[in-house]
Parts: structure tokens; sequence; C-alpha cells
């Protein structure tokens, strides 16, 4: 039998490899370069003879060699497949044979024989070929000297005026083959000499030399065009922070002049700055005046502007500096107007004030985008502000659907719905009410019913400050930070899922945002209470944990201590711990020493026990917890920037304290109790850190590392389940499925495998395929092991850099479809290393696609 095995798995890999060698080899790519044509199969760029690597500078050549997945062209195979002219192709056929067309219009119709020259096999198929793939790209040498121009025209931007280029090609000794050498040779670069300035008006001219010595632009640098524009912005924004709210960037230009006084190959360049005057462009003329520094005279506040009903009376209320106005149809307090509103009367104009306004009123989530629109009096002095505001509608319904599968929910049906109700205490308070429930049929029979339920629903109010009992953290955090308050209350029920939990939790917490790089997060108070309803079915839904016991009780099932504790089941002739009586009788038979059992069976079992303890005991929660995130990311289309993330969690440190003044009671094991349950009393803390790198053509290097630990002391021996890690699963290790790895050089032992440290790498190449179809190349490291707890297994422990070899290594491919707002995305993940083989057979072991995992996530993992 094991060799019939082994010869279909032979089998198997030899057809695949042979269709993969068909597929390629099959594949000519320059099936559609004529003879007199080459083409293009790499760029190089020489300069000064040294070979430069830079995607600025390759992005300047015309002509790109065809796009490559690991060398392979696929695109370029792919436009080759179509047919040039399916349709003179179709009609070569049809009228090949004699009467073929006159017995396909009488079995068919003249109609639909002409369709089908019209179908997707026959014309269609090569019209798509052609638009995912990629036509070959042919040497053009007229778009090569255009290449030539543009990276002539780059080195003069950095002071290289005097640069020379040219090109080769080269065969590489390859037929139709093309290797483009583009060649420039540099000279000397010229130098910033002397550096004037001509400016028109005083107040420009007081701003500028008060922040001359930021400037891009000094003596004995390096001519850059970048630095002339980096310059005009500079100085584009201190202007309008400091008043000058109608300053043109065009204003400013620069007169670069080549001194001729000095010998030939004493390259320097006298730079003279020219800010202008405000140019106006009238109907018949253009006319210019002097810039003025501009102050804030009125501000105007309208936050029902587009309000048509005319009967509906017009109030006025002035608060501080503004005038607001409102209708009886949207009143808000002023207040919290005055709070997301950054302009005060007469002070200076700044830009950032602007930009602060419209972020944080837009941050309500109250009004929709505002507009503010500014009206200087005739002087140019003084000007107005008027701030018009649409309230959103005050009631926003949501609702949403999904249907899963899963290996133990044969089928589900998930259905949610939201209520928004904004600005419910007139200060922007937005107050949600969610519900959301599942429903569905089991694929387990371990429960009597074979099908689940689970219902939820959570109440949250948000509000724009942060409110803190006493205290005044507007000068801490200002208001231009985007400070929020959250306050959520919610709840859930299982039924058949699991031990039936029944969850509990209340959140207050704040956050706001610095800048659009920066986000901080702190719950001041995060509780939650799990309820294990059915306890007693833990070993039926713990079945390898169950099956674990069940085999160490078959060596004492004819003790008479425990041989009541056994059943055989219709069918079967082997008898099986009864559940839940067999399995407690059984066990504490072997903890009190009543039956004899040997060192390891006593161990063992004392293991499961403590594992069924930890995972069917309720567990309190009373933990805060800060949260740092960052990142350098400039817009949706950077693919070069890092993001890290900080997050520290204390908890059962508060009641630990009012212990010394409440005598709470103890349980047996001595730890203290509130509501009947021992509280949890741990640190976590964990470090994420993420950087992107872009390669090139949307190729693009992701990688991740992250760590993570949670130490319990004081009223706690362990993490609970609830707060541990686990390792596997789409968004870390894809090798494995989730809760399968580890801990540590364990075999998966458990149903669910959790500890409290964690460690994970993971390295992941993307690239385009095919239109919307990206691919991806990946590697994932790390596992799981428990430290610093109760668990004393030592190949499921922590003990030093030697447990680092217990790192798992898993790696594959996959696929992503981008549907623009969400990216679908599969991974097949293959073990690589696995701890928890014996040491000589750790490498590639299940390097194989029966040993495979399919993975199915949304977006992308990291």
């Amino acid at each position: 039998m094991r060799t019939v095995v082994c010869q279909k798995n032979n089998i198997a890999k030899l057809s695949l490899l042979s269709l993969l060698a068909i597929i390629t080899f099959s594949c000519n790519s320059l099936k559609k370069v004529a003879d007199d044509e080459l083409l293009v199969v790499k760029n190089e760029i020489l300069v000064d003879s040294i070979k430069i690597n830079n995607e600025e500078l390759e992005s300047l050549i015309y002509q790109k060699p065809n796009t490559a997945i690991l060398g392979y062209p696929l695109r370029l195979n792919l436009y080759n497949l179509a047919k040039e002219n399916p349709d003179s192709l179709y009609q070569d056929w049809l009228y090949r044979k004699e009467n073929r067309k006159e017995r396909l219009d009488k079995f068919l119709s003249p109609k639909q024989v002409e369709r089908l020259g019209e179908s997707f096999l026959v014309k269609g198929l090569s019209v798509w070929l052609k638009d995912i793939g990629e036509a070959p790209v042919v040497l053009d040498t007229s778009r090569t000297r255009r290449s030539l121009e543009r990276l002539s025209a780059y080195y003069d931007s950095k002071g290289y005026f005097n640069n020379s280029t040219t090109y080769n090609i080269d065969s590489m000794g390859r037929k139709q083959r093309a290797k483009v050498s583009y060649q420039i040779s540099l000279d000397k670069p010229f130098i910033l000499d002397s550096i004037s300035n001509e400016i028109s008006s005083k107040a420009i001219d007081s701003l500028y030399f008060i922040n001359s010595n930021n400037s891009f632009i000094k003596e004995g640098k390096q001519f850059n065009l970048d630095d002339f524009n980096n310059e005009r912005e500079r100085l584009t924004e201190i202007f309008r922070n400091n008043g000058i709210r109608n300053f043109q960037e065009s204003s400013i230009t620069f007169d670069i002049i080549r001194d001729t006084t000095r010998l030939s190959d004493d390259q320097k360049m006298n730079i003279t700055l020219n800010i202008g005057d405000l140019r106006k462009r009238g109907e018949n003329q253009v006319t210019t005046s002097e810039y003025k520094v501009e102050r804030i005279n009125t501000i105007n506040v309208y936050t029902d502007y587009l309000s048509t009903n005319t009967t509906d009376s017009i109030r006025t209320v002035d608060y501080g500096d503004y005038t607001i106005y409102y209708s009886d149809k949207f009143q808000i307090k002023p207040k919290t107007l005055a709070n997301a509103i950054f302009f005060k009367k007469d002070s200076i104009y700044r830009d950032i004030d602007k930009i602060r306004t419209s972020r944080q009123l837009n941050s309500l989530n109250v009004f929709k985008y505002p507009n503010i629109i500014f009206d200087s009096d005739s002087t140019g002095t003084r000007t107005n502000t008027n701030i018009y505001l649409a309230p959103k509608p005050k009631y926003s319904l949501g609702t949403d659907f999904e249907i899963s599968r899963s290996n133990l929910r044969r089928l589900g049906v998930g259905i949610g719905a939201s209520l928004l109700i904004r600005n419910i205490f007139k200060g922007a308070e937005n107050l949600s009410l969610s519900a959301d429930g599942a429903f569905g049929l089991l694929s387990s029979s371990s429960f009597q019913e074979d099908y689940f339920t689970e219902l939820g629903g959570e109440i949250t109010l948000d509000f724009p400050r942060i409110w803190f009992p006493f205290l005044n953290t507007s000068k801490i955090i200002p208001n231009y930070t985007l400070p929020k308050t959250r306050i959520a209350i919610g709840t859930s029920f299982q039924n058949n899922i699991g031990l039936d939990k029944q969850t509990f939790n209340t959140v207050l917490g704040y956050n706001w945002t610095p800048n659009e790089f920066i986000r901080n997060t702190i719950e001041l108070l995060n509780v939650q209470f799990v309820r294990n309803v059915n306890s007693n079915r833990f070993f039926n839904v713990y079945r390898n944990t169950y099956e674990q016991l069940d085999g160490i009780a078959d060596t004492y099932q004819d003790n008479p201590l425990v041989s009541d504790f056994f059943v055989t089941p219709e069918g079967e002739t082997n008898p099986v711990l009864i559940i839940p009586e067999g399995t407690r009788g059984f066990i504490n038979a072997v903890q009190d020493r009543s039956l004899a059992t040997s060192s390891t069976d006593f161990t063992e079992v004392s293991r499961i026990e403590e594992r069924r303890v930890r995972l069917t005991e309720n567990n309190l929660i009373f933990a805060s917890n800060y949260t740092l995130n960052k990142n350098n990311r400039n817009g949706i289309a950077d693919n070069s920037f890092y993001q890290f993330r900080f997050k520290v969690e204390s908890a059962g440190n508060l009641l630990s304290g009012l212990s010394n003044i409440i005598p709470f009671n103890e349980d047996e094991d001595g730890d203290l109790l509130v509501f009947g349950v021992p509280f949890s009393q741990y640190i976590k803390t964990e470090f994420d850190f993420v950087k992107y790198w872009d390669l090139s053509r949307s190729n693009v290097l992701a990688a991740r590392s992250f760590f993570g630990i949670a130490i319990p002391y004081g009223n706690s021996d362990n993490i609970p389940f609830v707060r541990s890690y686990f390792a596997g699963g789409s968004n870390d290790n894809r090798a494995w499925f989730p809760y399968s790895l580890g801990p540590g050089s364990t075999s998966a032992v458990n149903d669910f495998n959790e500890a409290n440290l964690k460690l994970a790498f993971n390295l992941e190449y993307r690239f385009p395929v095919v239109g919307d179809i990206n691919g991806a190349i990946f590697a994932d490291a790390g596992n799981i092991w428990n430290v610093f707890d109760d668990v004393e297994n030592p190949d499921a422990t922590f003990n030093g850099i030697s447990s680092l070899k217990d790192i798992a290594l898993g790696s594959g491919f996959g696929l992503r479809y981008d549907f623009t707002y969400f990216l679908f995305r599969l991974d097949l993940g293959f073990k690589t290393y696995n701890p928890a083989e014996v040491p000589s057979k750790r490498w590639f072991r299940d390097y194989n696609f029966a040993n495979s995992v399919l993975q199915i996530g949304i977006n992308y993992p990291f």
C-alpha cells in the first residue's frame, strides 16, 4: 500500500512539473518580434563608468524591459498567445473548405455563424489576452535618444550642466535581444556663489530676514533644483503663517546667472531671489499691490447655512470672539464650536489655524466638510472670517450581513445593525447603538443540538474632548490634536459555541492625534468579565485534550476504583471516559493519589487539569493601557515607509490596592475574589514594527517584527485566555492554522494553543501579475512560549537563547485581487522548519502540497 501511495505522489509531482515545463517552453518571447527588430531585455545606467541602480533615474527611460515574475515574462507570453487578426483567421477557416459556411448556416443560421466569429473563444479571448498581457518592448532608437535627453536634464537639475550622454546597444550574445547602456559623463558641478535678493513688500522683507537662517539655498552648496523648489515652499509656508494670507507662491522667482568673470573651470553661479507683489487679474488687466500682514477681524459661524426652510428663525449668539448663527432646526453649544475653531480676534492670520479648524470640525462627525471664506477690508490689513457649516443627518442607520463556514460551523449567517445619533446632547456627542447576531448549523457532533447562536450589543458615546474629573487637560492635550473621549458598554452571549461564554465589558478611553503621523490612545478603564456558562462541556469542546486524558486512562480502565468512569459507545469495542462525570472522577482519583499511577501519567494528568481549570474559570480583567501608533507614510501611494506600534497594559493593580482598604474574600488558593471571581493581575507589553521598501515598478518588499510578553503576578499565576497570544493564521505564520503552532516545540497538543510570550518575523515580496491581480512570495518565522507562569512543561516554556531554536519557519506564495476598497488574499504556506519534529527532521519534512495550508484573508497581513 505504501509503495502505491508513493508511486501516486511521484506521478502527481511529475505531472505538475511536466505541465509547468510545457507552459514555460511553449511560450516564445520573440514570437511577435520581427526578424529585423530587437527585444529590450535590460537597461543599464553608467554614470562616470559606475553602474547606478536608482529607481528615479530608471523611471526616466522610455523603454523598459517587459515585466517579469521571478525572471519569467508572464505578461509578454500571455500577449503572445493572442491571435493578431482573429477576424480574418476566422473568415479564412470558414471558407477554407468548400461548403463549410453553407453547412454551418443550415445547422446554426447565418446570424449565429456571424456571432460565432465575435464569440469569446474566437475573438474575445485574443482581446482579453492582449488587455491583460504586455506587448513586446521592441528597441526604438528615437525613444532611446529621448531617454538620454531626460537623463541629461536630470543631471542638469543637480548642477552638472556640462554633462554629456551617449548609449550603447549590446546583443548579449542572444538572438534578437538587446541590452541598452545609457552612459553619462558628469564633469564638474556648478556651485552657488553669491546670493542676493529683491523683495518688493516691506512685510515680506522683514519676515524673510527673520527666517533666512534655515534657507535651503546657501553659498558654497552645489546647485540642486530641488533646493529652489523646497525654498519656495518653505517661504510660502512662513509667509502664510505670519499674516500674509493671500501670498502667491508664483511671486517667488530666482535669477540664476553663471559668473563669467572667473576662470572657465571655476563653475560658480550667482543667485538672486525675487519676491514680487500680489498680482490680481481683473476683466481687462492685471494689477499689483504690496503684500500686507492681515489680522482677524470678525469671526462668523453659520451652523446651518444649507437650510432652505424660510420659516426657521435665525438666532445669533456672541460667544467670546465668535458670532454664531443657528436655526431652530439645528443647535449646538457655543463652547463646542469655540473649542474647534482656532482663529482669534485681532490675532495675525495663520494658515495652520485654518487647517486645524477644518480638521477639528470634520472630526466632530456632526458637520459636512466646512467652508471657510475670508473677506479683507479696504486697507488689506483686516479680514473677516466666515465659517459655513452644514450639519449631517442626526440619525444614521447601518446594517451588515455575512455568511461564514468553518470546520466547526457548517453554515453561519450573521446580521448586524447600528444606529448613530449625532449631537445628542448638543455638544457634538455622538451615541452609537449596535446589535449583531449569528445563527447557523454546527459541523461538530460534540453538542446535543446541531445549531449555534451568538448575540451581542454595544452602546458607545463619543465626545470631542478629554473628560477627566477635576482636571483641565486642554493645556496638556491641545484642542488641535483632535482629543476624544469614548465610553462603551457591551455584552455578548453564546449558545453551543465553546463553553457558552457570556461577556460583559466597559471601556473609558481617550485618544488624540498631534499630527497625521502620530496617534495616542489611553484606556483608563477597560473592564471585562467573562463567564463560562457550561464549563462541564470542556472535554466536549477541547477534543485533543480529552483524547490525551482518555489515552492515559485506558491503562487503568480495569482498576475497580475508576472502572465506573468508562462507557463503551454503541458500535465501538474500546471503552472511553464519560464526560463530565468520568473525566472529573478519573482526574480526582489521580490527583488525590487514591489511584496509583506512574509519575509521568500523574504529571500529564495534572497539566491537563491545570489547563482545564484555567480555561473554564471565569475571568475579571480590570485593566488600563496606553498605545502609541507612529508612521511616516505620505499618502496611500507611498510604498516606502515604516509603522511602529507600542502598547503597555496593566491589570489588577487598582483592585490589589483597594484590597488594603476593603477586605476581599479569598478562595482556597488564597486568590482575592471580586464578585466571587479571582481578578487577573499582570503586566503586558507589545512592540510591532513594519517597514516597506519600494523596489520599482510596483514591486514592494515588506517586513514585520513583533514582540509581546504578558507577565502574571500577585493575584494571578497565568494570563487569561482572552489576553494570551497564539501563533498561526492568515495574518501570522501562514504555514500553520490559527492556534496550531506551539507553544515551543510541542506538537499542537491542544485544540487552542496559547501562551504569554510571542515572537514573530515576516518578510513578503509583492509584485504585479496581471491587471488587478498581484502576487507575493513570503517567509514567516515565529512561535509562542510560556514564561513566568505556572506552566512547567520544558518543551513549552522559554528558557533563554536556547529556546530560539524553536522558532518555526513557514514559506509560500500567494495571490491578491485588488477591489480598490479592499483586497482579497489567498496564501499557500508550507512548513519549512517545524520545531515540533525531532531535530533531525525539522527542515522540509512536510514541505509539499499535501501538507500545505491555504489561508484566506482580507487586505494585506501587515
